[in-house]
């Protein structure tokens, strides 16, 4: 510890940025982490960039209690860093560093109109919350900010950019702000001589190229942290400067590094306050599909991602009323019992819910066609209702909008899984959530037991890798170096799909999918 053998991983999540520190084995020394949320301000989900300060700072306070814990010896440096974060979105900043906008998240789908022309310009899907989609709107929207533009990045490149004075990003999440030429690695040049050529005659005195950050993959060198940074990430001042960052990637990529799920034919679902599916493709789509969005692997190959913007917050939310009448009634539960409790109720409840119909929608679903939402419960007045039943349409509901995306793939492209691995906060409590969603997607799931650490595990892992490389490994690929360095014969608990759960999900969802014109008719009348 004191010679820095150590790998610090941070991401910067929905709800909350963790630290994770490993060691030379790969395996969890230490972590610390701080919860967050972000605020909805003129109709926009954002985050103020004081909050990421504050709350970076405070996770790595607190893994740095936990080291000085657990190995008496304070810390001080590493051997290298990796900052994950929240893929898309858009942060525009001047040529100050002046952020010219409300930093907007993903979760924004104000979009709508952005997106569906640039689609039909460029002939590739865009969704909604691509950083591309949020500047071409704020020109459609004519915001006077956007002439000022010197560089656009996401909220990981903002964080590596402050630590390192570099202005670059890894393939994977750079592919949630423009389109990737797999063969290049880098913006697809013809998309963006497009792009520039339709807004020409606007005469902003910049060119994508120009504000748009560098793209790296995996092992290549991003960085080193500047003394500046160094007080930024640690203003107590033990931390010293000079330690080598890898490329910053989104929580997809770091998903797929901390699933092993980078090889073709391999997938990864991500389940927390949103939920997506990875899949590392054998061959192109088709056709371009809205629901399916093409991204890349952390080293550049090809990706199918279903991406659907609400999971779990409508299910925290219920879990904390019943936490709530607990305490009521005049008793104390810990948080990670109580969510046990009522996650393993669910499998006792009847195979198709009962009749029981949950939307866990606290944002737009661009899949459902849906530009907002509204968390809605409903039932029959025959349905059964009873607490097993309840928690089973919860769980169904964060994972229904995915099985419709979800199926475009396996239906209509018949592409092929051995195993999904799954992550994120829905699957914490042992084969519940992944037994849930084995049946929900008719393929098997598997759980390592580091998928609690997530996306901050992750990147750590892509940090030590490029340490790898650096030490004259360059001949290793990313896919080698997680089977063979890291994950070995680790391909954790795997769960088959149960007949029985498979044909009740297949009765939820019709009903579900028939029950989507109430959710929109709750949009247009509960303002």
């Amino acid at each position: 510890m004191i010679n820095g053998k150590t790998v610090l991983g941070i991401e910067l999540g929905s709800t909350r940025v963790k630290a994770v520190l490993i060691g030379e084995d790969y395996t969890t020394l230490a972590s610390g982490g701080e919860n967050w949320e972000n605020r909805l301000e003129n109709g926009l989900w954002t985050y103020h960039l004081d909050d990421v300060w504050r709350t970076l700072q405070s996770a790595f306070q607190k893994l740095s209690a936990d080291v000085q814990s657990r190995y008496g010896a304070p810390l001080t440096t590493v051997d290298a860093i990796g900052i994950s974060a929240m893929m898309h979105g858009y942060l525009a900043l001047d040529k100050d560093g002046k952020l010219l906008a409300p930093f907007r998240t993903w979760r924004n789908t104000n979009t709508e109109q952005a997106a569906k022309l640039l689609t039909e310009l460029l002939g590739f899907n865009i969704p909604h919350r691509w950083s591309i989609a949020q500047l071409y709107q704020s020109i459609l929207d004519k915001e006077d900010h956007v002439k000022d533009i010197s560089y656009l990045t996401t909220l990981a490149g903002y964080v590596h950019w402050k630590l390192t004075g570099q202005k670059v990003l890894g393939v994977g999440d750079a592919s949630g702000m423009f389109p990737i030429d797999s063969k290049t690695n880098s913006f697809n040049a013809k998309m963006i001589a497009r792009f520039d050529a339709h807004i020409g005659d606007l005469k902003f005195g910049w060119k994508l190229p120009d504000i748009l950050p560098k793209v790296l993959t995996a092992g290549e060198e991003a960085g080193s942290l500047s003394a500046e940074g160094a007080a930024l990430l640690d203003p107590t001042g033990a931390l010293v400067p000079g330690i080598p960052l890898c490329p910053p990637e989104g929580d997809a990529g770091t998903g797929m590094a901390a699933t092993n799920s980078v090889a073709e034919r391999t997938g990864n679902v991500s389940a927390g306050t949103s939920i997506f599916a990875m899949v590392v493709l054998e061959k192109e789509l088709s056709r371009v599909y809205p629901e399916i969005d093409m991204v890349t692997t952390p080293s550049g190959k090809p990706v199918a991602m279903v991406h659907c913007n609400n999971c779990t917050s409508d299910l925290d939310a219920w879990v904390n009323l019943f936490g709530e009448v607990i305490e009521t009634s005049g008793f104390k539960i810990e948080k990670s019992r109580l969510y046990d409790e009522l996650y393993y109720k669910a499998l006792s409840g009847d195979a198709d819910c009962g009749g029981l119909l949950s939307y866990n929608y606290y944002g737009g679903e661009p899949i459902t066609g849906l530009e907002q939402g509204r968390p809605l419960f409903t039932r029959l007045p025959d349905s059964r209702l009873t607490l097993s039943n309840f928690m089973r349409s919860l769980l169904f509901s964060t994972m229904a909008t995915l099985k419709i995306g979800m199926d475009i793939l396996t239906e209509k492209e018949h592409v092929r899984l051995d195993k999904l691995l799954g992550h994120g906060g829905l699957f914490k409590t042992k084969g519940v959530g992944q037994g849930l969603m084995a049946a929900a997607l008719k393929t098997p799931v598997a759980v390592m037991e580091t998928a609690g650490e997530g996306g901050a595990w992750g990147i750590a892992l892509l940090a030590a890798y490029l340490l790898q490389k650096s030490s004259g490994d360059s001949g290793l690929s990313l896919e080698n170096f997680l089977e063979q360095r890291v994950f070995g014969r680790n391909a954790g608990s795997l769960v088959e799909p149960d007949t029985k759960d498979v044909q009740g999900f297949a009765g939820f969802i019709k009903q579900y999918t028939a029950g989507l014109a109430i959710e929109k008719a709750a949009v247009e009348h509960l303002k």
